[in-house]
């Protein structure tokens, strides 16, 4: 018994549209080859910006914490010392590096939830897009969810702004028109970065 997915001859190829190219590879399957992450095509095509790792924040929030240690070891040598330069030097850096510590660990705690609570979104329009090196477009087979041809930078902003990241996108990508009919953001409003 044959599958569907098979012809005579072997599996069915995807076909580029624009094209005719046969050699189309899945957007998933790009990202994960190594040659891609070398030549930045797997960062053009990527589901959702990069982001650290609870661990990355942990660890983030020991460097800061060690780093207050140094300013407060320094204020308290200026009070033993009768040294008030480095009393109010001490204090002022542990207060500053206290301050900036939460502030970094927060704000990477807060792009993890954004990437987590786009994930699904993002999902649905980058999993089934292909690439066509021949003519550098990706394109979604049988034209769902979307139609027509996209530019890797098109595609990333298409992707990330319906996911809701559309302000990590880097300047001149969340600058790129869309063709006519790709629709962005929140129930398909037009542009909505």
């Amino acid at each position: 018994m044959r599958m569907p997915t098979e012809s005579a001859h072997g599996p069915v190829g995807v076909i580029c549209p624009s094209c005719g190219e046969s050699t189309v590879r899945a957007v998933e399957e790009i990202c994960a080859d190594e040659a891609s992450v070398r030549d930045g095509l797997s960062n053009r095509l990527a589901k959702a910006p990069g982001v650290t790792s609870g661990f990355d924040g942990c660890l983030h929030f020991v460097e800061g914490m060690l780093m207050v240690g140094v300013g407060a070891a320094l204020a308290y040598s200026g009070v033993d010392n009768d040294k008030p330069l480095y009393t109010i030097g001490g204090a002022l850096l542990a207060v500053l590096l206290f301050v900036g510590t939460i502030l970094v660990v927060r704000g990477e705690a807060r792009e993890r939830d954004v990437v987590n609570a786009g994930e699904h979104r993002a999902d649905r329009l980058w999993r089934p897009a292909h690439y066509c090196s021949g003519c550098a477009s990706v394109f979604c087979p049988g034209g769902g969810p979307w139609e027509g041809l996209l530019t890797p930078e098109q595609f990333q902003k298409y992707v990330w702004t319906e996911a809701g990241y559309g302000k990590q996108l880097d300047p001149a990508v969340r600058d790129l028109e869309l063709p006519v009919g790709i629709r962005t953001g929140p129930e398909g409003a037009q542009d909505h970065v």
